[in-house]
């Protein structure tokens, strides 16, 4: 029994060894995890500290009692069509939402997406907005943004909880804001 101990302790005692010079092999840092992954490559993960119990909550979209009502059909209509993910097709479905609901009575010409505001004030009567955050916009409003490397933009209707292109999401697109639009009821 004694020499049955005296193994197990002695087994630990290499064990505690090891481990202390795979930490030490892997580095220390208060930021980082460290750990091997399936193929033995050495990698970080970042070590959260903090959790926040609030959750992040942007505003809901309030209507403009002034703007056409016809933009309110158009967020639905595109929300309805919108998928999962972006196809890169933002302007091409925003356009068919505003023919859809009859916003507009010809499908605009221009092709990409940061040449939508322009094309919505000279041809079919939308005027810009002054506002500067997205999710002050006022519900069916269409939001051009500029996309600097690519120079095509980005353009999408704010909805109730979100905003809707060629996909849905509750957040704002992180391209700067161009400009915001819309039309008003006549």
């Amino acid at each position: 029994m004694r020499r049955l101990i005296s193994w197990v302790s002695a087994g630990a005692f290499c064990l505690a060894i090891l481990s202390s010079a795979r930490a030490e092999e892997l580095g220390e840092t208060k930021s980082d995890f460290f750990f091997k992954d399936q193929t033995g490559a050495t990698r970080s993960a970042r070590i959260v500290r903090h959790y926040w119990k609030v959750p992040i909550v942007h505003p809901f979209a309030k209507s403009d009692a002034r703007m056409d009502k016809r933009l309110l059909s158009a967020a639905t209509f595109a929300q309805e069509r919108s998928n999962a993910h972006s196809k890169a097709r933002c302007w091409h479905y925003v356009k068919e939402a505003l023919v859809a609901a009859h916003v507009i009575g010809s499908y605009p010409k221009s092709a990409y997406a940061f040449q939508a505001g322009d094309e919505l004030v000279k041809d079919y009567g939308f005027k810009r907005l002054s506002v500067r955050d997205p999710y002050l916009a006022p519900l069916g409003a269409v939001l051009v943004y500029a996309h600097g490397s690519s120079g095509y933009g980005h353009v999408e209707i704010r909805t109730k909880n979100g905003f809707v292109s060629d996909y849905f999401s509750k957040n704002r697109c992180k391209y700067p804001l161009i400009a915001a639009y819309a039309k008003y009821g006549t």
